[in-house]
């Protein structure tokens, strides 16, 4: 960079390539919902066989790619943005170096240098000359060249080092800037190829890391969003910004954006969905990168042992079972998405995503900002990322039956694994922490809905809970102010109080179902039942108690885990909750 190419520069040019690469990344977003909730859910509902499952396999792999161009284009654009701002910054402090200069019938040269014409007190009876100066941004310079100046007999020349070094200071500055975004920019170009392959999305994190990285003070322009923020704060800095801001911010802090309740559920859709692309292709580049599966997995152990896993194998399965068991999760919610139209099931919305631990998802099957009804389904003991398919394909029958019992209504199944459930049935189910500490993240996602919900009613909110998931919804309801309309409870083992009056729930509105063969409950009344002070003998209630006083619905599944069995009484009975048809719910006599 110098100063001929910085005084002709005009950032708004970068502004406009932002908003042409922004363009781009709009209408590949829009493009890539048409092929997964258009043209594909279309497909799914009217086509079965090799054919078109042929077909929809193409399609999400160009979703995919669809879905690779709306973000790096995205990135390209804030990247051009943040640029141009930092360009704009230094041009703005050339042009008033020259402008100052010029006002003082001082010469700005085409290499910058600064003339100064003849002024001063006469030296030997004469006046002393002009003369041209160079600007430096170099301390040691700088301290000579002043130096230099202020002892020369025109005092011109002092006005024009100063004229000269802010002009240096100003080209400098550019320079840094174009030195910073050049390589960053770059490194932004796809691969010469048609396949969006797992190293590219792998690339794509450190893409926006460096992005984020040179992007600071840019980014310092656009209001930071609260910290630990209410939904109905987070929903107010949201509403604040520009079309502009918001794009650049999810662009680079898509994870920050798909976490905060109270944001519109297609953003944090959109953000989340770049989250679980990135994360794939770490983890599976991770998992590459520990090799193969050992063969043979089993040896002999002599004796009266028999077959047992080899040394390899266990070395191997044990560095390689976290990334599986995300990977496994990651492919359940792709598969989500891939299943938009097959039995009428509408589009889905990525909420939440991590990977991290035991793995963070927020599932939903329609837009709950739009929905009549919201159902919000939280599961127990064992689960997590890894398990997370059977947990979607309970609310996917929850959705499902709830529109063959109100087609007209628009409802909202989600999937809430928002917790970090127990994992060890014995060790763990028993503790009532996991449900205490996970709490808060529920009542704020219970008030997120309400906040976000743009039907004119504000929406109808039930919290479905199985297991140690009713403990969780139990310790939310106790704790705080849960945001539910409805509350119903599966297979509970106890919500930490002894009547249904203790929970922050209207009155009468407190569902419960316990199937028969189902242990659980009677199990675990003794570490997550309540009492009530006027019945004596240390008795644990539980909401299948009549004394709790929750409304006992009818079931006519069995055991622990089949309150979704599709076409079920018990199924049904949970829809009727959520569609706020009461009328239709059967109660046990």
């Amino acid at each position: 960079m110098d100063y001929k190419t910085l005084s002709s520069l005009k950032p708004g040019e970068f502004e406009d390539a932002a908003d042409g690469y922004r363009d781009t990344s709009d209408m590949a977003g829009a493009a890539r919902d048409r092929v997964e909730k258009q043209v594909g859910a279309k497909m799914r509902e009217a086509l079965v066989g090799k054919a078109p499952n042929k077909a929809l396999g193409q399609l999400a792999e160009l979703a995919k790619n669809f879905h690779y161009i709306e973000t790096e284009c995205g990135l390209i654009s804030t990247a051009l943005n943040a640029l141009a701002s930092d360009l704009r910054a230094a041009k703005k402090k050339l042009d008033g170096a020259v402008e100052d200069a010029r006002a003082a019938h001082f010469t700005v040269e085409p290499d910058g240098s600064v003339r100064y014409p003849a002024g001063g007190d006469e030296v030997d009876g004469e006046e002393p000359e002009g003369g041209t100066v160079v600007g430096t941004t170099q301390e040691q310079t700088r301290t000579e060249y002043d130096q230099a100046a202020r002892a020369a007999p025109n005092p011109n020349r002092a006005r024009a080092q100063e004229f000269a070094d802010r002009i240096a200071a100003a080209v400098q500055e550019a320079t840094e800037a174009d030195e910073k975004w050049a390589p960053k920019l770059r490194h932004l170009r796809a691969d010469d190829d048609l396949e969006v392959s797992y190293a590219d999305w792998a690339d794509v994190q450190k893409d926006m890391g460096g992005v984020r990285k040179s992007a600071e003070e840019y980014l310092d322009g656009i209001k930071e969003p609260p910290g630990n923020g209410s939904p109905k704060e987070n929903a107010a800095w949201w509403k604040g910004l520009s079309e502009d801001e918001r794009a650049d911010y999810v662009s680079l802090h898509p994870a920050s954006v798909g976490k905060m309740d109270g944001i519109p559920a297609d953003v944090r859709d959109d953000a989340n969905r770049v989250v679980l692309a990135e994360k794939r292709g770490q983890y599976e580049m991770k998992l590459a990168a520990i090799g193969p599966e050992p063969w043979p997995k089993y040896v002999n152990g002599g004796g009266q042992v028999g077959m047992v896993q080899s040394d390899e194998w266990i070395a191997w399965h044990k560095k390689a079972k976290p990334y599986i068991d995300s990977i496994d999760g990651m492919k359940a919610i792709e598969n989500r998405f891939a299943s938009t139209g097959r039995n009428g099931l509408p589009p889905a919305y990525l909420m939440r995503f991590s990977p991290e631990g035991n793995g963070r998802a927020i599932v939903a099957n329609g837009n709950p900002d739009t929905a009549d009804h919201t159902a919000v389904y939280v599961p127990g003991t064992t689960s997590n990322l890894g398990k997370i398919d059977g947990d979607l394909e309970r609310s996917n029958s929850l959705w499902r039956s709830t529109q063959s019992l109100d087609p007209d209504s628009k409802v909202s199944t989600i999937t809430w694994l928002g917790y970090d459930a127990p994992q060890d049935i014995v060790k763990d189910s028993p503790q009532s922490h996991y449900a205490d500490e996970g709490a808060p993240a529920f009542n704020r996602f219970m008030d997120g809905l309400a906040a976000a919900n743009t039907t004119d009613s504000g929406g109808h909110h039930t919290a479905v809970g199985h297991s140690y998931g009713t403990t969780l919804i139990g310790s939310a309801a106790r704790q705080g102010e849960l945001n539910a309309d409805d509350v119903v409870f599966a297979g509970s083992p106890g919500v930490q109080v002894g009547e249904a009056s203790e929970l922050d729930v209207p009155k009468g509105h407190v569902w419960n179902e316990e199937a028969e063969g189902d242990a659980v409950p009677d199990i675990g009344r003794y570490g997550h039942g309540g009492s009530q002070w006027n019945i004596g003998g240390g008795t644990q209630l539980i909401p299948s108690d009549d004394a709790f006083g929750a409304r006992q619905m009818q079931t006519d599944t069995e055991g622990h885990s089949d309150y979704w069995s599709p076409g079920s009484r018990s199924l049904r009975n949970q829809a009727a909750v959520v569609i706020g048809e009461y009328g239709r719910v059967t109660i046990e006599d």
